[in-house]
């Protein structure tokens, strides 16, 4: 695995000089060295598990041989347009939702000198992702089916985002609306699609599969980016900074969060009242009350209890069964 991992990153050098020399713009030296430093510091540095993950669900579709150094080169390029795609993604969403730690260092647009410059990093990030697929898939013949399916998720995570926005309009907060429907529709469209579902449909496209052909396959994926986010929401509040790299802010910024949807539904109409009247409210103490109510109703143990522990690398047997039970 170590190795797959330091030939993906081999990938990304590669990616990232063909981007810094890209033809179409005349960079100056001051614009390069902007992108260059963006880059470094927004794409590379998660756990890289989704672009991974394209390369591993491509082995599993091959039967389990060994990828040829060309087919590693390709799923890994598609891999790194998943994890431009998830940067993107995070350096606008830091913005809007006010964050201030990413990864276990400040947030890009927090940095001296970036602030409202991040927009349009996060713009830039996300053209790059066509000019990847262009430059190295342009003779493929499932070059548009992979088009589509990034431009395809990438509506679906943006309309999922809406969601979570509308539902905390300042002036507007109301938990009586918050329910378990509506976490799992936010979740679904804004997390579990590009998540889960992207990789391994990217992985089906480069082996010539029709996506139409695995509905079955699609839904599963849902279902397990679903457990994640649950799982990603109970760290968002219980979880060390240290360890996760990033300071949960979902109380104050009233999300939809599945901690609150679960305190909401097993609360009396007291405990009901103190969330009311404490979540949403970026105020130490507010936070504080509204954490000890989850610890009186135990929902630090509620989550272990229903064993939501789906990650990537443990998947794999599961989503080879998968694989295998569709596509036979």
């Amino acid at each position: 695995m170590s190795d797959l991992r330091s030939k993906f990153l081999e990938v990304y050098s590669v990616l990232k000089s063909e981007l810094l020399n890209d033809p179409a713009f005349e960079f100056t030296d001051v614009s390069r060295q902007w992108v260059d430093r963006m880059l470094d510091y927004n794409v590379p540095g998660g756990k890289l598990n989704r672009g991974l993950s394209v390369i591993d669900s491509l082995k599993l579709l091959k039967d389990g041989r060994e990828l040829t150094d060309d087919e590693i080169f390709h799923a890994s390029a598609v891999g790194w347009c998943i994890e431009w795609l998830q940067a993107y993604f995070l350096v606008l969403d830091d913005i809007m939702d006010g964050s201030h730690t990413r990864r276990g260092q400040p947030c890009w647009f927090r940095l001296p000198k970036i602030g409202m410059i991040a927009v349009n990093d996060g713009i830039l990030l996300r053209n790059h992702i066509p000019r990847i697929l262009k430059k190295h898939f342009r003779g493929k013949p499932y070059y548009v089916d992979l088009l589509d399916l990034f431009n395809e998720v990438e509506f679906q995570t943006a309309h999922g985002q809406l969601i979570d926005l509308i539902t905390t309009h300042e002036g507007e907060k109301d938990l009586s609306k918050y329910s378990l429907a509506l976490h799992r529709r936010i979740v679904q469209y804004k997390t579990a699609y590009y998540s889960f579902y992207l990789p391994v449909a990217c992985a089906l496209l480069m082996a010539g599969e029709d996506l139409e052909s695995h509905v079955g396959v699609k839904n599963i994926l849902i279902e397990m980016g679903t457990y994640f986010q649950v799982q990603d929401d109970y760290l968002d509040c219980f979880g060390d900074p240290k360890v996760i790299g990033k300071v949960g802010t979902d109380i104050q910024d009233f999300k939809c969060s599945w901690v609150v949807v679960k305190a909401l539904e097993l609360s009396n109409e007291e405990q009901k009242k103190l969330l009311h009247e404490n979540y949403g409210k970026d105020d130490q103490i507010c936070i504080e009350k509204v954490k000890e109510l989850y610890k009186v109703l135990d929902i630090q143990v509620i989550l272990p209890v229903y064993s939501f522990s789906f990650t990537f690398s443990g998947s794999n047997r599961f989503i080879k069964s998968l694989l295998l039970l569709h596509i036979s």
